[in-house]
């Protein structure tokens, strides 16, 4: 049976988010996947990191390709860093998933810049350009309630705090990040800042053993009384409410985490067709049913990047782009599903690569905002009613 599928070119190209972005890094990521391809089931097997891609991602200066040209970086668009991404998760979702978590770490920052003409982001953004240095984000385990500790000294904070499902650690070199100080009064805010990783104060426990997406090695990142200088706080809110900040942050990031899943749900059934077309009489309707619930993840995908494309992130896109987010994961989900019926027994043997598919695909429930709060923010702006504090 095949095993290096994930690495050719989509057989389902109805609904692509290519908009004008057909060349370039796209192209760069494509060249890259059947390399990708190649390492995922040993990287699967043994628990690694996608260390040697993080490599070859740097080399092809897939790093920095979100940064301004302006300021030394290859300029690329949301839109085009999502297609990189679903092409790469084509190839491995493991690789995908954790450089997404850089990705959107550096779209941010980026389009702050371009479109509300937030200077501060500049000398991060050169430092990603010049020094190619990788951005870890921290956002699924603190999101809008924080996490950690920060207490007020003098001319700063000291932070104590444990970030978990903090992808591809072992390669970043800069937290993006957050800790809750309570004031004198009961009041909590959320400070945000970036934490260097070579600091004394910060190790790495090896906590990721999973179902899948193993590759991405999403450790616990443990931070020991580290001292954050004022000057270095980015912005501080609110703790438990959205901030505009965090309304921009989720219009951004989430197109691009969940082209990777796209990518996922692509890959399988482009190989469940190879594997049904050698059968004497494949069941049309299954594949039918499959290739429905693709388009559907497809096409909420695009939804999704029609949110950001309208560079006004508010309560209104981030609603409507995690309500994307949802039917992303519910369809990709079941286009797996339905890969593996129509692939057969054969879907159940790891050469085929399905099974990891199906494992990675899993992944797609759990990020922000999950099914609950997702509901809720919906109904919520539905109605009219409040939604700072639904997440």
């Amino acid at each position: 049976m095949p095993t290096n599928v994930a690495s050719k070119a989509p057989a389902t190209s109805a609904v692509e988010n290519t908009g004008d972005c057909a060349g370039g890094i796209v192209e760069i990521a494509h060249h890259l996947s059947r390399k990708l391809a190649e390492r995922a089931a040993e990287i699967d097997q043994n628990d690694s990191f996608v260390g040697e891609n993080y490599t070859l991602l740097k080399k092809a200066g897939l790093v920095e390709a979100g940064v301004p040209r302006e300021l030394g970086g290859g300029g690329a668009e949301i839109s085009e860093l999502a297609e990189m991404l679903r092409v790469l998760g084509r190839a491995c979702g493991s690789t995908a998933l954790a450089f997404s978590m850089h990705t959107h770490q550096v779209a941010i920052p980026a389009w702050r810049w371009r479109h509300q003409k937030v200077a501060a982001v500049e000398p991060l953004l050169k430092r990603v350009a010049d020094e190619k240095i990788i951005l870890l984000s921290s956002g699924g385990s603190d999101w809008i309630g924080g996490s950690g500790k920060a207490v007020k000294v003098a001319d700063g904070y000291r932070i104590t705090a444990r970030k978990v499902f903090t992808s591809g650690a072992e390669a970043g070199d800069i937290l993006m990040t957050g800790a809750i100080h309570e004031g004198e009064d009961g009041s909590r805010s959320v400070i945000h800042f970036g934490v260097p990783m070579k600091s004394a104060a910060v190790r790495i426990e090896n906590t990721w053993r999973t179902l899948g997406m193993r590759g991405t090695a999403s450790n616990d990142v443990v931070i020991d009384n580290l001292f954050i200088p004022d000057a270095n706080v980015a912005f501080s809110r609110k703790a438990g409410e959205w901030h505009p900040v965090f309304q921009t942050i989720a219009t951004i990031a989430f197109p691009l985490i969940y082209a990777v899943y796209l990518g996922v749900a692509e890959s399988a059934r482009d190989i469940a067709v190879e594997i049904a077309k050698k059968k004497p009489a494949p069941d049309q309707s299954l594949a039918g049913r499959m290739e429905t619930e693709l388009r559907a993840a497809q096409l909420a995908h695009r939804w999704m990047l029609d949110m950001v494309a309208r560079n006004a992130p508010s309560a209104e896109t981030v609603n409507e782009v995690m309500i994307g987010r949802t039917l992303v994961a519910r369809h990709a989900i079941a286009t797996v599903d339905l890969a593996m019926e129509l692939a057969g027994g054969a879907s159940f043997y790891r050469e085929t690569g399905l099974e990891r598919l199906f494992r990675d695909i899993q992944g797609a429930r759990f990020h922000p905002l999950q099914a609950g709060p997702q509901s809720r923010y919906a109904g919520a702006m539905a109605l009219g009613l409040r939604t700072e504090a639904i997440f």
